[in-house]
């Protein structure tokens, strides 16, 4: 028999109001389920990260809030209090982001993480996700994958998070904006020859998929490029040999000879062509 001691310390209580998280379409709007649709129009209150995109749903399905109120990364501690009080006055919440499911690279983690110490119940209301849209149109082997969100902003670190990655049999699976997807690709070029899938406005008019080598990508995409983007780089299974080794021995390398020398003798040592070592050599010396 479980005590009452520990009964309520991880039962939610019934006097509280709900807490819903309720996935939103990524792009078109109907992939809002009928569950999401009933749940929007029964709720007190709405929490959206942008109030305004959440309005154009809202008229989509002919409903307006009773109240909406506007939580994102710059209020989420203040506001979740607000919202806290609310719940356990008795009144229903739903949490919404922009697109897609919210907590995956959206705010809501303050108020969900107070409100299970609060004993209120968070009930998730499943949908859209661009991550798992992504995978389930991915042609190249994704079992098992890592998803690390948005990569580091900075060159350094970020050429250095994809090749601690790339030394990992895991597919990665990350999201990227057009305005940075041609410098993640050529760090992608230096560092993997895995094959690399690219979901582009997924579910939106100018929907397009690509697959390629990271150097492929690079001439397709052009530095004009518009709409997220959602990036796979393939599974690589057990053999990881040779992501494994490229950073390893040009950095050993590089400590003793100039980028042309390195990118010589490690083509020698890897069996590789010399012209890619010598640009993955010349980035790694930019960054020491």
């Amino acid at each position: 028999m479980i005590s009452s001691g520990i009964r309520n310390r991880f039962c939610m209580s019934d006097a509280n109001g709900r807490l819903y998280v309720v996935a939103t379409p990524i792009g078109h709007l109907g992939d809002l389920t009928r569950r999401a649709e009933d749940v929007l129009k029964s709720v007190q209150i709405v929490a959206a990260e942008d109030t305004r995109r959440t309005r154009v749903l809202l008229d989509h399905i002919g409903h307006r809030a009773p109240e909406l109120i506007s939580l994102h990364e710059h209020n989420e501690e203040t506001v979740s209090q607000r919202l806290l009080d609310r719940l356990e006055a008795g009144q229903d919440i739903a949490l919404v982001s922009d697109a897609g499911t919210p907590l995956i690279n959206d705010p809501g983690f303050t108020l969900i993480a107070s409100a299970h110490k609060r004993g209120i119940h968070a009930v998730p209301i499943p949908g859209s996700s661009s991550i798992t849209a992504a995978l389930s149109v991915c042609p190249l082997p994704v079992h098992p994958f890592r998803y690390v969100g948005f990569l580091p902003s900075k060159k350094g670190a970020r050429h250095k998070a994809l090749g601690g990655w790339m030394k990992q049999p895991e597919a990665l699976v990350f999201l990227e904006s057009p305005r940075r997807i041609p410098v993640t690709l050529e760090d992608l070029a230096t560092l993997t020859e895995r094959q690399i899938f690219i979901a582009r406005e997924l579910t939106k008019k100018h929907e397009t998929l690509y697959v390629g080598q990271a150097g492929e990508l690079r001439e397709v995409l052009g530095d004009e490029v518009r709409g997220e983007l959602v990036v796979i780089v393939e599974a690589a299974g057990e053999d990881v040999s040779t992501d494994l080794s490229r950073t390893d021995v040009l950095e050993a390398l590089l400590t003793e000879l100039s980028p042309a020398q390195a990118a010589r003798i490690g083509a020698r040592i890897l069996n590789e062509k010399k012209s890619g070592l010598y640009d993955l050599a010349l980035r790694l010396k930019g960054d020491s």
